[in-house]
């Protein structure tokens, strides 16, 4: 279980950092991929940088938390870590997204999360 628990963690922690990345270099298509479509070229252009560095730093947190903290910091920064995908569920829900993202990609990401913390607090 202690393999598991680590190895979640850190994709995950990878994940962020690379959806950081696209929404950072790929903003268009991070976008639509999301559930929100967004012109990055527009104004929302500044909110599409914004969480490329929300997540990417999440991603980086993460991994410096388990590396110098130690696991049961990792435990209690993915419970709390777990709000932004049931945040971004929302969002999606309420500006008009299609439910099948909201919950297959944003609720679902959060599940795995919640694994994940429970995993690191069983380690």
């Amino acid at each position: 279980m202690t393999i598991t628990a680590y190895t979640l963690a850190i994709v995950l922690d990878l994940f962020c950092l690379f959806l950081g990345y696209r929404f950072l270099f790929q903003p268009g298509p991070a976008a639509a991929g999301y559930g929100v479509p967004a012109d990055p070229a527009g104004d929302a252009g500044a909110y599409l940088t914004i969480k490329g560095l929300r997540d990417g730093t999440l991603g980086l947190v993460g991994l410096a938390v388990l590396v110098f903290a130690g696991v049961d910091a990792e435990a209690w920064f993915m419970l709390c870590v777990a709000l932004v995908p049931l945040g971004d569920t929302l969002i999606v829900l309420r500006n008009g997204g299609k439910k099948a993202v909201a919950y297959g990609i944003h609720f679902a990401t959060a599940v795995v999360v919640l694994i994940s913390a429970v995993l690191l607090f069983l380690v």
